[in-house]
């Protein structure tokens, strides 16, 4: 069966059995068309197999926007353009939305069909009725947008209906954090058991889970006290060339943003713990013998192999019992590091490079239960410059009177080197109240001397001067 140019044919071999070549793109490493065979026992499922990838290979390769449906786009947008783009947890997480949500609410719908309001129902559906949290829905929109940006690029769609909805508020939510009698208390208890140190080293730092259980020997710099991030380590569902399947691996990868590969200064007593616990390293090595596998990690169990995310909590989770304490998330140690930081007068900017957050903003955002309680503190050092009242107080300054050849001086005995000589009294109270009021504009004005309190000589007298 012979068909057109670049097109499938189906062909009987000597075995009996049906060859079916179809073209698939191009090799691009001789630069000519691609042909793959298939075999089938008999020329109906010969001819079954050649539409049926035929039709695959059209699709994958020529996107119809009159026929071709949403879901089948999404497909393709992830394998062929973000497969070897995103790290795996992205590319899983993407994975999820596009089969567990997006395929279950729109399995037929057309690509071009695809309407804002349709897309704003679909939310508020996720959100009412499934109660969906605002972030995995607004994580969902994310992908979405990504998908449909690139459908509008290839002029499959003329725009992104993605940019027309409104996303539900997120609210923020509550942060765990232990307080510095829990912290204190967490922190005796884990000098008795064996990972106790890297509780420590977590609320001395503020590092992730993934990027402790990824740590090896060669990220410490230990002449200049500094700890490098440079890798995590998680378990993730596995990949593989027809997407996500049910069973995970332990995935070592770089951290998922730049910001998170950085360098922490170590205390000198968190370094000294880490040195020492070499020597834990030493002698489970001893104990195990030829057993021992020197991995390089620095988390390690008796045999030398990282440690799983999941065990690793059970340890920490064991520790935490122990102490008496209520249930509190890994990540909330990380949170009392930021919260102690901040408490400890650290500013914003130099705790978000620690943290690894992609912006200033995102860190005063997430902490601002501690900034606000530093608002009320440093707005308390104002204080004493209102202490002052503020409605104008009213004064009557006692003015003695003295004869003079010229008439008459009047001074002040509660403002120094303050006198007026006039010929009339008047003018000379006049006088002397207007330089008072100079003064008092200056500074806080005296308390006024009590008239019984003053010595007159022979022929002087006393006139009380109002500001």
């Amino acid at each position: 069966m012979r068909r057109g140019k670049n097109e499938g044919s189906i062909r009987e071999r000597k075995d009996g059995r049906f060859e079916v070549r179809v073209t698939a793109g191009i090799d691009f490493e001789t630069g000519k068309a691609k042909r793959i065979s298939y075999y089938t026992h008999t020329k109906q499922e010969a001819v079954k197999k050649l539409h049926e990838k035929e039709y695959d290979i059209h699709f994958n390769h020529q996107i119809d926007p009159t026929s071709t449906k949403l879901i089948d786009w999404l497909r393709v947008w992830l394998d062929k353009y973000m497969r070897n783009s995103l790290k795996q947890s992205t590319y899983t997480s993407y994975k999820g939305y596009v089969e567990k949500h997006l395929s279950a609410a729109f399995p037929t719908l057309k690509l071009k069909d695809l309407t804002p309001m349709l897309l704003q129902d679909f939310y508020n559906y996720k959100l009412n009725n499934e109660g969906l949290s605002p972030k995995t829905i607004a994580n969902i929109h994310r992908c979405l947008h990504k998908a449909l940006k690139q459908a509008v690029l290839e002029h499959h769609i003329d725009f992104n209906p993605c940019d027309a909805v409104n996303l539900p508020r997120n609210e923020k939510p509550q942060i765990e954090i232990l307080t510095r009698e829990e912290q204190q208390q967490l922190m005796y208890t884990s000098y008795k058991f064996r990972y106790g140190v890297f509780i420590r080293l977590t609320l001395a730092t503020g590092i992730r889970l993934g990027e402790l259980l990824g740590l090896r020997w060669e990220d410490i710099d230990a002449k200049k006290n500094m700890l490098n991030i440079r890798r995590t380590l998680n378990r993730l569902p596995k990949v593989d060339y027809n997407g996500i399947g049910n069973s995970t691996e332990i995935v070592i990868q770089e951290p998922k943003t730049k910001n998170s590969v950085r360098s922490i200064p170590l205390m000198p007593v968190i370094l000294n713990e880490l040195l020492q616990w070499k020597n834990v390293q030493l002698s489970d090595a001893r104990t195990a013998g030829e057993a021992y596998n020197d991995s390089g990690f620095i988390v390690t169990h008796q045999l030398g192999g990282y440690i799983e995310p999941r065990n690793f909590k059970d340890f920490y989770d064991q520790i935490l019992q122990a102490s008496g304490l209520g249930h509190y998330t890994f990540h909330a140690l990380r949170h009392t590091f930021a919260t102690r930081a901040l408490e400890q007068g650290m500013d914003a900017k130099t705790l978000s490079t620690l943290l690894g957050h992609y912006s200033v903003a995102f860190t005063l955002d997430t902490y601002t239960h501690v900034l606000d309680s530093q608002k009320h503190e440093e707005m308390s050092l104002m204080e004493e410059l209102f202490a002052a009242p503020t409605a104008p107080i009213h004064h009557s300054y006692p003015v003695i009177v003295s004869p003079s050849a010229n008439g008459f001086v009047l001074t002040t005995i509660d403002f120094e080197e303050l006198s007026v000589e006039a010929d009339n009294i008047q003018y000379g109270i006049d006088s002397i109240q207007s330089a008072i009021i100079q003064r008092t504009a200056r500074s806080y004005p005296p308390s006024p001397t009590p008239v019984n309190e003053l010595m007159l000589n022979n022929g002087e007298f006393v006139v009380m001067v109002n500001i």
